[in-house]
């Protein structure tokens, strides 16, 4: 652990003499992965100092209490806090995702349930723009195709951190709404329901990483085939008088990504770009894991109810994790934004699974930007 720790403390100073470098400053792209790179290794580079200092504390109160027992109990507090210090470190060398910096792309669909659906589909989007809030986050709705009732069919929502400068380990929308993608069910009486009667339906939840960087995942021209046509609300009334609206299709893979919410086509061309970037490097992602590992899970993708990942029961106030058993009876609270509690038992579980796996050997190596792990509810 030591030797895969101090590795990692050397190349935290050469990081520190790059940022120190005027050139590195005219390079924006570099700088920016210097920094995510430097605040990353900072937490471990603190844990190791810390270990070391405590460590030669304790040999040295130990040297002293074989003449003096005064010192002998000093000794004995120490090893208590090097013990500590050495899980501190344990923890933070876990195989890190490499994209926990990075900003988010969420996109929310409507499944099974019709117009109530849709309508729960609003709710989770309210309920992430809230919780976007009170972190301090930035929102930008890319693309929205509304029901009838005022629900979603579909939405897609980035989510970025408030300013330019890197956030903290495990603080960036990535590291912490990553844990949301799958099918949220909802259980409650729907506004179209006459007699009263409790009705269970579902949405689904992709959430990727946002590609700051267009050259990051690239895209030939001749892969895509690009659609124009007049945006429509709901009801599938016209909302444009131009083909304002864009649709594309990459043909290796066949993906397709549409976006009528801007006026004006280059832009809906833009936002729908991003969300393709975002697409498939989650797919590149996906495969990789898949030939790493057959049991890594890959987020869910489909909106079925029996692959649900979290409960949402309104008639007892009551939320519940299915991954994670997390519950609780503060459903209002939650669809208010406050989901700190339920996304961090993702992150313990997490956490637990992967000091499992390096335990038992299975984990790999031990460096910080090792993609490694079981991310939940993917």
């Amino acid at each position: 652990m030591l030797e895969s720790a101090a590795a990692l403390v050397a190349e935290y100073d050469d990081l520190e003499r790059s940022l120190a470098d005027p050139e590195v400053f005219g390079d924006t792209d570099r700088l920016r992965t210097l920094n995510r790179r430097y605040a990353a290794l900072g937490p471990v580079v603190h844990a190791y100092r810390q270990l070391h200092r405590l460590s030669e504390d304790l040999t040295a109160a130990r040297e002293l209490a074989v003449d003096d027992e005064t010192f002998a109990l000093e000794a004995l507090d120490l090893a208590g806090q090097v013990q500590e210090a050495e899980e501190v470190l344990r923890r933070l060398l876990l195989p890190r995702d490499p994209d926990d910096d990075r900003d988010v792309i969420m996109e929310i669909k409507a499944g099974e349930g019709g117009q109530e659906s849709a309508l729960f589909a609003a709710d989770l989007l309210r309920m992430y723009l809230r919780y976007a809030e009170r972190r301090g986050w930035r929102t930008e709705i890319l693309d929205a195709n509304e029901s009838d009732l005022g629900g979603y069919k579909d939405v897609q929502v980035a989510v970025k951190a408030k300013g330019a400068g890197t956030p903290a380990p495990g603080q960036a929308p990535w590291a912490r709404l990553k844990y949301e993608g799958g099918v949220h069910r909802v259980q409650r009486v729907p506004v179209t329901e006459s007699q009263g009667r409790i009705h269970t339906s579902a949405a689904g939840v992709l959430v990727m990483p946002e590609i700051d960087d267009p050259e990051e995942v690239q895209i030939a021209a001749a892969d895509l085939k690009i659609d124009v046509f007049r945006s429509s609300g709901p009801g599938g009334q016209s909302v444009n008088t131009t083909d304002s609206a864009v649709r594309i299709t990459h043909l290796p893979t066949g993906l397709v990504v549409s976006c009528q919410n801007e006026k004006s086509q280059l832009q809906n061309k833009e936002q729908a770009m991003r969300v393709l970037r975002a697409r498939l490097h989650q797919v590149a992602v996906d495969e990789a894991e898949q030939a790493a590992s057959d049991a890594r899970r890959s987020q869910v993708r489909t909106v079925d109810r029996s692959e649900r990942i979290r409960t949402y029961n309104y008639p007892e106030n009551r939320i519940a994790d299915h991954r994670t058993g997390f519950k609780a009876h503060h459903l209002d609270a939650v669809l208010d934004g406050d989901l700190d509690a339920v996304i961090e038992s993702a992150m313990s579980a997490d956490e637990a699974a992967k000091m499992a796996a390096v335990g038992s050997g299975a984990g790999g190596g031990a460096a910080a930007s090792d993609r490694g792990g079981e991310r939940q509810g993917r």
